[in-house]
């Protein structure tokens, strides 16, 4: 088999345990020493463990390499010293996968605002902290060198964030911001040639199953090689190596679903209608038949006077 990322080095953060464990035993199949993140929480970010020691052992059990995290995504020293240690231990960071997450969902008038702070915190601060982390050492590297970079960092989205989900005003505005997080860094970081891109993957995981009150799901590597499941989480884990690879050099500033045996290239928000007012200021009065008839197109035009 083909190893797309033979000699590069990943840092995978969430990944004890479904999409992010996922990510990095794919990264791993495909050459790349791997640094695997886990504060080992519950899915409502409860407790700590050492969850990532189990994946670290699958990595090396089948001949990679890999080195554990422990490390709080929404701690700034803890998201350094997670760099730091993976450049200490392989030499460099070329991959930057950010999955880390939890859910605390309630409907808006449940929810307390440390709900939503700490979602905000592990989501976005999490994906900002570490992104900006490898971005100045990639703009170093860049500077002291040729001008560029290799650098690559897969941001994970959802269809929360893109399309809303009752009760998840947290979530899922962790997951809008996320999108907007990747469109930004894309354009901050092209100039020195690293890539940015979102992620929205499927299938049945720790936080999936609490929302349909499901048993726990089987783990990426708990599943026979090579047996297709379309609630494996790690579906969409081939595209995340596929991304971090140099065949997709030519790939930024985009969101990618990809669930089940499918792949979508999503659109973000675009100009569905425009009307003008004819160079003055709009009548609120008559915004009522504007919206009817050329922006909803609830109304037919020939009854905009009517």
């Amino acid at each position: 088999m083909s190893r797309l990322l033979e000699g590069k080095v990943a840092v995978v953060t969430g990944a004890g345990h479904g999409i992010g464990r996922g990510h990095a035993l794919e990264l791993a199949k495909h050459g790349a020493a791997v640094v695997v993140n886990d504060l080992g929480t519950s899915v409502q970010g409860e407790g700590s463990g050492r969850d990532a020691d189990v994946v670290v052992g699958i990595i090396e059990s089948r001949g990679g390499r890999a080195i554990a995290d422990y490390g709080d995504v929404g701690d700034e020293d803890q998201v350094e010293a997670m760099i730091e240690k993976a450049w200490a231990e392989f030499g460099r960071v070329d991959i930057l996968v950010n999955n880390a997450g939890i859910v605390r969902d309630k409907a808006i008038w449940n929810m307390s605002a440390a709900d939503f702070d700490l979602v905000m915190r592990v989501h976005v601060r999490g994906s900002w902290l570490a992104s900006r982390a490898v971005a100045r050492r990639w703009r170093e590297e860049a500077k002291a060198g040729d001008g560029s970079a290799y650098g690559r960092i897969i941001n994970t989205v959802s269809g929360a964030g893109l399309l809303g989900h009752f009760g998840q005003s947290n979530y899922a505005t962790a997951k809008s911001a996320i999108a907007g997080l990747t469109l930004t860094t894309s354009l901050e970081l092209a100039s020195i040639g690293a890539t940015v891109n979102a992620i929205g993957p499927g299938g049945l995981t720790r936080i999936s199953a609490t929302m349909g009150g499901q048993s726990a799901p089987l783990e990426p590597d708990e599943r026979a090689e090579g047996e297709y499941d379309p609630q494996d989480p790690s579906n969409c884990s081939p595209v995340v190596a596929w991304l971090a690879s140099p065949e997709a050099a030519h790939v930024s500033g985009q969101v990618i679903r990809a669930m089940e045996d499918k792949i979508f290239l999503m659109g973000g928000w675009t100009e569905d209608a425009i009307v003008s007012s004819g160079e003055k200021r709009w009548d609120a009065t008559k915004l009522g038949q504007v919206f009817a008839t050329d922006i909803f197109h609830t109304r037919a035009p020939g009854l905009r006077f009517g």
